[in-house]
């Protein structure tokens, strides 16, 4: 063990976007459960490449002690990691390319109500007032903006009597997400939340949004969280907010 500069990483601020392990040129950092890790000090070489690439300045650079940078250790790492990628699997599964179903497969039945349950525009998060009239009493969704493209019956399971928002948490500015969602719940009485988001990793952080947002607002919230697989099936739904006796363990996960 040396005093030596080495990365450290604020999960609390990592929204999992996943930018930081692109840029490591040492595979150091992984998406471990949505965030961001710094997966063996042996691999970061403490010059800290990967600060410019994370929007929510979540990594910082610390001197410590810590194990001394191994340059023949992390070259073995990166030719698994070489190898890991020709069997078609990636750091980040979201980026992952997927055929799902042939094209056929896909087309719509026959029968059925296929009609548009959208009540109000816009619907960008960015976009929205918070003090727009159809969030007054309003039960509202929080939508990746995949979601919709992924689940064919999502007009009528979940839009139909709902309010909506929709936005990215990989591409898009989480923090001004959290300020304009806050600010939407302490103007209006909101019945209910719904966050739905795809299965894939940077997508969780939807629900972190909504989380910070209720916290900001001052407000006692539960809501559902629910995942949707690329498939468009509902993978599960679990109760989020703060008056669940597992909030502070999903949070610090």
């Amino acid at each position: 063990m040396a005093l030596r500069n080495i990365i450290k990483i604020d999960e609390n601020k990592c929204n999992g976007c996943g930018q930081c392990v692109n840029a490591c040129a040492e595979g150091a950092i992984q998406l471990i459960n949505g965030k961001a890790k710094l997966i063996s000090e042996t691999y970061c070489d403490g010059l800290g490449a990967c600060l410019g690439h994370c929007p929510q300045d979540a990594i910082t650079i610390e001197q410590r002690e810590a194990k001394q940078f191994d340059e023949k250790a992390t070259k073995e790492h990166l030719d698994l990691m070489d190898e890991v990628k020709q069997a078609g699997v990636f750091a980040c599964p979201g980026m992952k390319a997927s055929k799902l179903r042939d094209s056929e497969q896909g087309a719509p039945p026959d029968t059925g109500d296929v009609s548009s349950q959208l009540t109000h525009w816009p619907v960008q998060l960015k976009l929205v007032s918070p003090d727009a009239q159809y969030f007054k009493d309003a039960n509202l969704l929080l939508v990746a903006d995949c979601v919709p493209f992924a689940m064919g019956d999502f007009h009528s399971r979940f839009l139909r009597g709902r309010s909506i928002v929709v936005g990215c948490p990989k591409l898009d500015d989480a923090r001004y997400y959290i300020d304009k969602l806050a600010e939407i719940i302490r103007c209006n009485k909101l019945k209910s939340l719904t966050v739905l988001h795809m299965e894939v990793p940077c997508c969780h952080g939807l629900t972190r949004i909504a989380t910070e947002a209720i916290a900001k607002a001052g407000q006692k919230m539960v809501f559902d969280d629910v995942t949707v697989d690329l498939q468009g099936n509902v993978e599960k739904v679990e109760k989020r907010g703060q008056q669940q006796d597992n909030f502070k363990l999903w949070l610090s996960s």
